[in-house]
């Protein structure tokens, strides 16, 4: 046993063997060759040949939200694909306390790494320290935990890129009108996330001075506080050139409320990557010409990354032996140009 912790605590701090495939390029790039399409779920890592069997404990969120169950779906799909690979997969809680009671379960189990993706980072970092100490490395998924010790790799979403690349995107279709005026459809104001999308947006805004933000409404992630949000900005504003919106599921409402509206003099970009977003904009019929990508496929990865772990692997492509510490998943934009390309990684 003594021998089996200390093989455990090389994986946390370094002493990883030979390089796996490169299966995270569909969360850290926008380009890719006709022959290399981002990761969808029916597509397993580079790396796909059996090794090492691996016990992943899977800690998910609640799915209460179109991403949220994206990202258990994304996980457990992965895991599929996998011969060597048996997951055990929690309830999905966004209660704390019940949460770090199934993450000291799967720790007690003696799961060779653990997949976090905590209710509350902070709430949670005890527990992912625990799991550390007992020398099961932690892959956090998407909110972080407060100590860099509490996990051996982070991978998730980059929300500030989000709102800088939604601000480019805006700002090169409106670059040669003057005065142009945008408004922004936020999230909930009380999460870090959503002010990092905002500040994002703002400073890539500042790029294109002919553009100013003449409004910003906060909703809360829902369908019914979209439609209702969006109402209240389009009886205020009676004239604006792009609409920025932060997330796809309460777009759409905020699509709803448009039609609603009878306004179509404007036009809208979103954000996450749900399929409804990806069909309207193939469709190119409304005023939604572009979402950008907070990709799901986060949790696919986090798979990769907790077997590469498990097994004593790094990832193919960089020098290093050991897989990064931070993975951070690039807000692509989708416009009707590439859609084709993500179709198949869009949520419902």
């Amino acid at each position: 046993m003594q021998q089996l912790n200390a093989s455990r605590r090389g994986l946390l701090f370094g002493a990883a063997a030979v390089s796996a495939g490169a299966f995270l390029t569909g969360c850290t790039s926008n380009e890719s060759s006709d022959d290399e399409k981002p990761a969808a779920n029916d597509q397993p890592a580079a790396d796909d040949k059996p090794g090492k069997a691996v016990t992943i404990g899977y800690a998910g969120p609640q799915a209460d939200h179109g991403w949220l169950n994206a990202i258990n779906d994304n996980a457990k799909k992965r895991a599929e694909k996998y011969s060597d690979v048996t997951l055990e997969v929690t309830e999905g809680s966004n209660d704390t306390a019940a949460q770090i009671g199934q993450i000291e379960t799967l720790i007690n189990k003696k799961v060779d790494v653990l997949v976090v993706l905590p209710a509350d980072g902070k709430a949670l970092t005890q527990v992912g320290l625990k799991a550390m100490r007992a020398g099961i490395p932690v892959v956090n998924l998407d909110r972080i935990f407060n100590s860099p010790q509490a996990y051996r790799c982070w991978i998730g979403g980059d929300n500030y890129g989000m709102g800088l690349n939604a601000a480019h995107y805006i700002g090169e279709k409106l670059k040669d009108k003057p005065d142009a005026k945008v408004i922004e459809l936020a999230g909930l104001d009380n999460l870090e996330l959503t002010q990092q999308r905002t500040q994002g947006f703002d400073d890539g805004l500042k790029n294109y001075p002919n553009i100013k933000k003449v409004a910003r409404q906060a909703a809360e992630f829902t369908v019914e506080s979209g439609q209702a949000k969006m109402a209240q900005l389009l009886q205020a504003q009676s004239q604006f050139d792009a609409l920025w919106n932060h997330d796809d599921d309460q777009g759409v409402g905020a699509l709803r409320a448009i039609e609603q509206a009878g306004r179509d003099d404007f036009l809208m970009v979103g954000g996450a990557g749900a399929l409804s977003a990806f069909q309207a904009i193939k469709a190119d019929s409304g005023v939604l010409k572009a979402t950008v990508l907070y990709p799901p496929t986060m949790a696919a990865s986090a798979i990769d990354l907790a077997r590469a772990l498990g097994q004593g692997k790094g990832i193919g492509g960089l020098a290093e032996f050991e897989i990064p510490s931070t993975v951070t998943c690039y807000s692509a934009v989708v416009d009707k140009e590439n859609v084709d390309q993500y179709m198949s990684t869009g949520f419902k």
